[in-house]
C-alpha cells in the first residue's frame, strides 16, 4: 500500500482552521514537527476508507516571540509536540491543554535545537549580507 503526501504552505492565523477542517472530516492527528528556521509542520492522516493520505501544513518563519495557537482544542494528543516546540526550539504556544511551563524536558540550555555552529552562523551572515548587497543595487537602480 503506497501513502501519498501533500505539503500546502499556510499562515499563523490559519493553523486552528486547518485542525478544525481536519478533525470535522475525520483526519488523525500525526506531529508537529519544528525545523530550525523554525518552521512547523502539522502533519493530518486522513482514515483507511479515505485512502491513507497526509496532509502536511507548512509555517515558515516562525519567530521565538511570535505565538502559535494551540491545536489541542481539537487534537490532546498533540501536546507533547507543542510542549517539545516550547522547549526545545523556543516556540511560543498559546493555551495548550496540558502544558508543562518549560519543564516537559530537563535540558541543560534554554532553546537546545536552535543552537547553529559557527560556520552555520558565518554562512547565514553571509547570506544576509549578500541579501542587503543586492537589494541596495535593485533599490539604486530604480532611482
Amino acid at each position: 500500500m503506497q501513502m501519498a503526501q501533500h505539503f500546502e504552505d499556510i499562515s499563523i492565523d490559519d493553523i486552528l482552521s486547518v485542525a478544525e477542517r481536519e478533525h470535522e472530516a475525520h483526519s488523525r492527528f500525526v506531529q508537529v514537527l519544528c525545523i530550525n528556521g523554525i518552521d512547523l509542520v502539522y502533519s493530518y492522516q486522513k482514515t483507511a476508507d479515505q485512502g491513507y493520505v497526509v496532509h502536511n501544513y507548512r509555517v515558515h518563519g516562525v519567530k521565538p516571540e511570535t505565538h502559535i495557537p494551540s491545536v489541542t482544542k481539537f487534537y490532546l494528543v498533540a501536546f507533547p509536540f507543542e510542549n517539545e516546540a516550547h522547549d526545545l526550539f523556543g516556540v511560543q504556544v498559546d493555551d495548550i491543554a496540558i502544558d508543562f511551563k518549560g519543564g516537559f524536558y530537563k535540558v541543560a540550555m534554554d532553546k537546545p535545537m536552535t543552537v547553529i555552529s559557527p560556520a552555520q552562523k558565518a554562512a547565514r551572515e553571509k547570506a544576509a549580507k549578500l541579501a542587503a548587497a543586492k537589494a541596495a543595487k535593485a533599490a539604486k537602480a530604480v532611482q
